[in-house]
C-alpha cells in the first residue's frame, strides 16, 4: 500500500505481539519501523486526507476527527499493553519511511532519555467533582419557604447561603488536596491540569481536581485501591479514575517533530 507515513509513537523494540486485527488510522494496520535501536510505530494514510492542506480542512470535520482520534488512541492503547510508548501528537505525518528515520535520528537522544524516564510506568488520571451545591437555609417540611419579611431578613438569608456555599467549597478543596497528597505517594510524578468546564465536558458537578499521576506498573494495583478507599470519604464528592494510559502528561519534552527532518507533505 502506498501513501504517507502516519506516526503514532516511538518505543524500544519489543517481542510481544499486538492484539489481533488491530487497525490504525484510515484502516491500515500499524507496523514497526526500526532505526538505531528505536522503533517508530507507523501506518500508511492517503495523501488526499493527510497532506498538509487537506489535513487542516479535515481537522475541522468533527466526525472525521473523532474517528481518527479513536483509531490513533486504539494503537496507543495496544502499545501500552505490551511496552512503554512515547506517544506523538495526533496527525504526525511524513512523506515516506526516510522522513520518519530523519526525524528519529534528529531526536534520538531526547527519545532515549524520555523512554528511560518512562520505562515501566503508566499514567493514571483522577478527577474530583463536588456534586452538592450550597444548601438552602432549612425550612419546616410542612410549609414552603416564607418570603423575607424585610430587607434585613433578606440580607441575613443571603449571608447564610454565602457561608454555606463557602463551606462546601472549602470542604471540596480540602478533600481534593488530601487525596492528591495521598496519591502522589504512589507516583513518581504528577501533573495538575486546569479544572474542566462542566458545560464543555458534560460531567455533572464542579471539577475541583484534574490530575495525572506517573505510576510504576507494579504499583498500579495499590494506586487503584488507594483511590477506591477514598471514594466515600466525603459526601457529595465524586471521584473518577481513568487509565492506565500511555504517559501523555509526562512527555512534554517531545516538541513538534516536524521542526526537524523532511518538510511535511
Amino acid at each position: 500500500m502506498t501513501g504517507l507515513r502516519y506516526v503514532y509513537a516511538v518505543c524500544r523494540p519489543f517481542d510481544a505481539a499486538l492484539q489481533a486485527q488491530l487497525t490504525g488510522v484510515a484502516g491500515d494496520p500499524p507496523r514497526m519501523l526500526n532505526h538505531h535501536g528505536l522503533v517508530a510505530v507507523v501506518s500508511h494514510v492517503p495523501e488526499r486526507d493527510f497532506a498538509e492542506a487537506p489535513l487542516r480542512q479535515r481537522l475541522e470535520d468533527l466526525d472525521w476527527l473523532t474517528e481518527t482520534a479513536r483509531a490513533h488512541q486504539g494503537v496507543i492503547d495496544a502499545l501500552t499493553a505490551v511496552t512503554t510508548p512515547l506517544p506523538l501528537r495526533l496527525g504526525t505525518v511524513f512523506r515516506d519511511d526516510s522522513g520518519v528515520r530523519v526525524m528519529m535520528e534528529a531526536r534520538e537522544d531526547m527519545f532515549r532519555r524520555t523512554l528511560d524516564r518512562l520505562e515501566g510506568r503508566v499514567e493514571w488520571g483522577v478527577k474530583v467533582y463536588a456534586e452538592n451545591e450550597a444548601p438552602e437555609p432549612s425550612q419546616p417540611a410542612e410549609r414552603p419557604a416564607a418570603k423575607p419579611s424585610s430587607g434585613r431578613d433578606y440580607l441575613r438569608r443571603r449571608r447564610m447561603q454565602a457561608r454555606a456555599h463557602e463551606s462546601v467549597w472549602e470542604q471540596a478543596e480540602e478533600f481534593a488536596s488530601r487525596l492528591h497528597a495521598a496519591l502522589s505517594g504512589y507516583a513518581e510524578g504528577s501533573r495538575l491540569h486546569a479544572p474542566q468546564n462542566s458545560a464543555l465536558s458534560g460531567a455533572s458537578g464542579q471539577n475541583v481536581l484534574n490530575a495525572a499521576y506517573l505510576v510504576p506498573r507494579h504499583r498500579s494495583e495499590e494506586f487503584v485501591e488507594a483511590v477506591d478507599r477514598t471514594k466515600d470519604d466525603v459526601p457529595g464528592m465524586r471521584v473518577e479514575l481513568t487509565g492506565p494510559w500511555a504517559a501523555y502528561s509526562f512527555v512534554e519534552d517531545v516538541e513538534n517533530v516536524h521542526d526537524v527532518g523532511e518538510e511535511r507533505p
